[in-house]
This record gives structure tokens, C-alpha cells and sequence, in this order.
């Protein structure tokens, strides 16, 4: 089958940009509509264009996000070339390692998690005068962002329907999570500061991608990203040295009040806006699948449904949901996964 996109972005390259290209690769995909291709101009010469069809995507935010990253010492993709009419951006490659993939060595996981928190504090701290640039990751947002959860997970996903006590339960619990992530410092946030969207890099790294959809919002939203990862797991104990870590590294640079009041209270905050974002990547994941057709996703549920359990449990304001979770919704998610793997939905 023809690639018109494709066919499209080679034209621009070679006709409109005058390159000499030797070959164009697949670089990547990611959950939206934008493609990735590695452009060879020779095997010691790479460039990674991004296809984002304008019909489906806006390259505008990209631009805008990538400035103010880049304006805080962020290693982000250096653009050479821009397209905004057909959606084309030509950029610096980053490389073909993410963190996900060099993290399989798990010796490794002290160096490049320093690394990434050393670019993190850069856009938190440096980046805090920018953050009137960014629209605000306010109580819209959170609820909209939740209420993936009943449409795709619950009922698409599971095939089934909350009881009205069930319904209102979820509705307190997200109006409670609203109020607690409202409550924490604000701050630039990636939103997919994950192992998938951090490149190894040589040196200046990790190289940060995936960031259009940045906005101000609390400061632990971005360390859960990338300490409860859907795509790879750490120990508790892990987790909690490397937030004490960073934690110290915000004291040291004088952001106390970014820092919290207590160690507790910066793990608060970590574990609240962790169990909306895993709330809502339960219906993003169950998404993929269902509107999008991408299966690998399902893979990533069980992980990102043991997140929501273990948060809940930690704090006894959300017990109650953690055990409703464990007894109402754990059970039936591996024969959901099969379904959807076999193509068989159950007629409702």
C-alpha cells in the first residue's frame, strides 16, 4: 500500500530542501498521528524528520515547547528545517536508546536517573519563569483527563457499568484528587517525562522529546512519570531515595517551597497526582487500543492498575478505593486483555 505522507515528506526533503538523501527509515511512532522517519544523508550523517498530518496535528505547540525547554538548558531536538502548512519538521536525531531500553541494565539506572533529574530540576526551576507561556493544568484538565477511566476502561475495556454508590465513590475520589494536586507548587510540566520520551545520549543528556502537550502544573506530576513508569518498575525503596534525592537537590538550589514542608509531604504530593495520571493512563491505554488499534498497550495495564492499588492503599483517605479496585476491577482485567486480543467483545 502507498505511503502518500511519506511520498510527500521525501518530496519536501529532496525538492523543496535540496538534501541529498541516501535512504529514509521508520524512526519511531508514538500515541498520536505523528511518525518519525531517520533520514540517512549518509551513514555518518542522520536527521529525524517528524510527520504530523495537519489535518490530525498542530506542529505549533512542538515549536513553541521546544523554545522554552531549549531556553532552560533542556537538551531538546535542535530544528533545522519547518513545514507548518504540511506538518513537516526536520530535526536533529537524538539517537535510536531510550532510557527504556538501556535501563534493562539495571546498574545503569543511578546514572541516567541523575541525569534526568538534573534536565528535570533545569525545567522546574529555570523554567518556572516560563511558565505563564503554558496553559494551566487546572481542575478541567484533571477531570477530563479521569473521565477516560469510566468511558474506556470501565465500560469499553472491562464491559462493565458502575452502580450509581460505585459512580459516586469514583466521582469523590477524583474531586478529592483535583483538590490535591491543585494544592501543590506550580511548575513546567512535560506530562510524558517517561523512559520512552529520554534519549541516551553521549554527553548533554538525556535528550527530552515528546513535550508538545507541556503545561503549569504540580511538581510531582513529572517525578511520577518517570519513578511509577507504566513501561518499567523500581522498588518502593528505590523510588523514595531517588525522590529524597531530587528533593535535596531543590533545597540546595534554594526552591523551598518547591521542596515541601516535609519528606512526607513531597511524597504526598508525588503519590496524589500519581494516582490521577494512572487514572487517566488506564483510559488512554484502553484508548489505543479500542479507537486506535494499538494492541501494545494492553501489555502496559497491569503495571499501570497495580500503581492505582498500591497509592490508594498508602493513604487511608483512598483505601476504600484501593479496595474496590482489588476486588471489583483487578479480577477482570486478564480475560479483558484476552478478549481484546482475540477480537471478541462481549454484545452489551
Amino acid at each position: 500500500m502507498s505511503d502518500i505522507r511519506l511520498a510527500l515528506l521525501s518530496d519536501w526533503l529532496r525538492r523543496d530542501l535540496g538534501l541529498a538523501v541516501e535512504r529514509i527509515e521508520v524512526a519511531s511512532a508514538d500515541a498520536s498521528f505523528r511518525r518519525y522517519f531517520r533520514i540517512f544523508r549518509d551513514e555518518a550523517q542522520t536527521m529525524v524528520a517528524m510527520d504530523a498530518p495537519p489535518e490530525h496535528e498542530d506542529v505549533g505547540p512542538y515549536l513553541h515547547v521546544s523554545h522554552l525547554l531549549g531556553s532552560t538548558g533542556v537538551h531538546v531536538p535542535e530544528i533545522h528545517e519547518v513545514d507548518r502548512s504540511r506538518g513537516f519538521l526536520l530535526m536533529e536525531d537524538l539517537g535510536s536508546t531510550p532510557y527504556l531500553i538501556a535501563l534493562q541494565h539495571r546498574e545503569r539506572a543511578s546514572a541516567l536517573y541523575g541525569d534526568a533529574m538534573s534536565a528535570l530540576r533545569c525545567m522546574q526551576v529555570d523554567g518556572r519563569e516560563l511558565i505563564g507561556e503554558l496553559a494551566p493544568y487546572d481542575e478541567a484538565v484533571l477531570q477530563r483527563e479521569m473521565a477516560l477511566l469510566p468511558e474506556w476502561f470501565f465500560s469499553r475495556h472491562l464491559q462493565i457499568e458502575l452502580s450509581n454508590e460505585e459512580q459516586q465513590a469514583l466521582d469523590a475520589a477524583r474531586a478529592f484528587l483535583v483538590a490535591e494536586s491543585l494544592a501543590q507548587p506550580i511548575v513546567f510540566v512535560h506530562r510524558d517525562y517517561h523512559s520512552r520520551n529520554l534519549m541516551v545520549l553521549p554527553e548533554y543528556g538525556p535528550g527530552v522529546i515528546d513535550f508538545q502537550d507541556a503545561l503549569a502544573g504540580p511538581i510531582g506530576y513529572d517525578l511520577v512519570s518517570l519513578f511509577k513508569d507504566c513501561y518499567i518498575r523500581w522498588e518502593r525503596a528505590e523510588v523514595e531515595q531517588w525522590l529524597r534525592d531530587y528533593r535535596h537537590s531543590l533545597l540546595a538550589a534554594g526552591c523551598i517551597d518547591l521542596a515541601g514542608k516535609s519528606e512526607s509531604e513531597f511524597v504526598r504530593w508525588f503519590d496524589m497526582i500519581g494516582l490521577q495520571r494512572h487514572l487517566k493512563i488506564l483510559g488512554i491505554f484502553a484508548r489505543l487500543w479500542w479507537r486506535d488499534g494499538k494492541a501494545g498497550y494492553l501489555n502496559d495495564l497491569p503495571l499501570t492498575l497495580d500503581y492505582v492499588v498500591d497509592a490508594c492503599m498508602r493513604y487511608p483517605e483512598l483505601q476504600a478505593l484501593g479496595r474496590w479496585f482489588e476486588r471489583r476491577i483487578v479480577p477482570l482485567l486478564p480475560a479483558a486483555n484476552a478478549r481484546a486480543r482475540d477480537g471478541r467483545v462481549i454484545a452489551r
